[in-house]
């Protein structure tokens, strides 16, 4: 009698601690239920954005849901998700995606809840093509994650450098002066005779005024390598990188660095070719350089798109309707103008955010009250559909490498060029 008691009880422990063991890890897991019945939903977000105070907003107009989000710095973040999603836990309920390593996690699309399921195609329409269409598999039936902010370019030039040039300094003028890309460099010849300026802060801000507007640079969708073909926008790039160097019209400043910052400051170079998201940095930053820079729209070949997001939702989330709910608000339209009006200043991939008043009508002091959102607007819609591939961003780093090599140590460009096509190819062949 006493033994089968014994048996009895050690049975009903057992269950207990099972029972609690479970429990345990439905806390532990992406997307948890706490005791009152509310919804849990991790959140991965990168950079600077103003996604902290929309979910709070959200909560308050949804009792039932929390949002948990954590910042990290880009290269940390998505390396942590896709660590995350190849071993199949520990992945949140949303995540950003940036859009130059967002083809790397497209090869695991099998990690990612397809938005289409969700019902995404309601509200296609409120987005840019091109934006869309990037977040989409190659045949179009699987959405990995709706549009956020979007990078299109302009020409952050400064007056006062212009000024003592003798060019002109109303956008208007700087526009009909510097039209092609020849009349950029004849600009920058008088820039730099007239005031020992550089035209560009860098090598890297000359090649991307070219690789961020290809629709292909080093790859196809078949994973062919393009970059030595005649014509290919990655060797256009690089040589127009190379031909303003010997031409003395770019320094030997690295952005984010101290140095480059107080260059943007101080008037050091004349012209930055921006995305709109630097306007935010300049507010927080360039306090001396206030009122000297103004906005003028790019020379078509210039034209492209530098950086931006995308929401998606990791398939092993217990949530994924919620998360969805969540995701669509935060980059519904009038979502996106909050973002863009905040400290953020997170630029709209919706165009519909581009008639709303309170977009029209913004005035930049920083930039002497000129209304400088609309120069984005129009260049936003002057993009188009650019394909980068998984190995995207090693690859560019490997180029970036080469023209580092040929400015600080005389490095030949074109041996520079070879040694960087080998060591991709190498890359690939992994």
């Amino acid at each position: 009698m006493k033994k089968s008691k014994l048996v009895l009880l050690f049975g009903v422990l057992f269950a207990l601690v099972f029972s609690l063991a479970a429990c345990s890890g439905d806390d532990e897991a992406s997307g948890s239920e706490d005791g009152d019945g509310d919804v849990t939903l991790d959140f991965w977000v990168f950079g600077a954005t103003n996604y902290e105070d929309l979910a709070k907003e959200y909560e308050k107009d949804h009792p039932g849901v929390k949002i948990k989000v954590k910042t990290s710095e880009t290269d940390d973040h998505h390396n942590s998700l896709f660590t995350s999603l190849s071993a199949g836990s520990g992945a949140p309920d949303i995540a950003m995606l940036e859009i130059d390593q967002l083809d790397r996690f497209k090869e695991a699309q099998d990690r990612f809840v397809n938005l289409y399921d969700m019902g995404a195609d309601e509200v296609q329409d409120q987005y840019l093509e091109w934006k869309w269409q990037i977040g989409e598999n190659s045949d179009g039936d699987f959405l990995f994650g709706l549009p956020t902010d979007i990078g299109p370019k302009a020409m952050f030039y400064r007056t006062d450098l212009f000024e003592e040039a003798g060019l002109p300094t109303e956008p208007d003028g700087v526009e009909a002066l510097i039209q092609t890309k020849d009349d950029f460099i004849e600009a920058g010849k008088q820039i730099k005779e007239k005031t020992g300026k550089p035209l560009l802060d860098s090598m890297e801000m000359a090649y991307r005024a070219v690789i961020d507007g290809a629709e292909e640079s080093f790859f196809d969708k078949d994973g062919n390598l393009l970059i030595e073909n005649d014509g290919n926008a990655v060797r256009k790039a690089y040589d127009l990188a190379v031909e303003l160097n010997e031409l003395g019209l770019v320094g030997e400043y690295t952005m984010w660095t101290p140095e480059w910052g107080n260059a943007v400051n101080n008037g050091d170079f004349a012209v930055e070719l921006g995305a709109a998201w630097l306007k935010g940095w300049m507010l927080d930053n360039a306090p001396d350089a206030s009122g000297k820079f103004r906005i003028a729209t790019l020379p078509k070949e210039f034209a492209g798109n530098w950086g931006g997001s995308y929401i998606a939702i990791p398939k092993e989330t217990e949530h994924a309707e919620e998360a969805y709910e969540f995701a669509k608000w935060l980059v519904s339209p009038d979502s996106q103008l909050k973002s863009f009006t905040s400290e953020a200043g997170l630029f709209p991939s919706s165009p519909v955010v581009y008639e709303m008043e309170e977009f029209k009508n913004t005035e930049d002091e920083f930039f002497g009250g000129q209304s400088t959102a609309q120069y984005f607007a129009n260049a936003a819609e002057d993009i188009s559909f650019i394909y980068k591939g998984p190995k995207y961003k090693a690859a560019n780093d490997e180029i970036l490498n080469a023209l580092s090599n040929v400015q600080q140590q005389d490095g030949d460009p074109d041996d520079e060029w070879d040694a960087a096509v080998e060591r991709i190819k190498a890359l690939i062949s992994r």
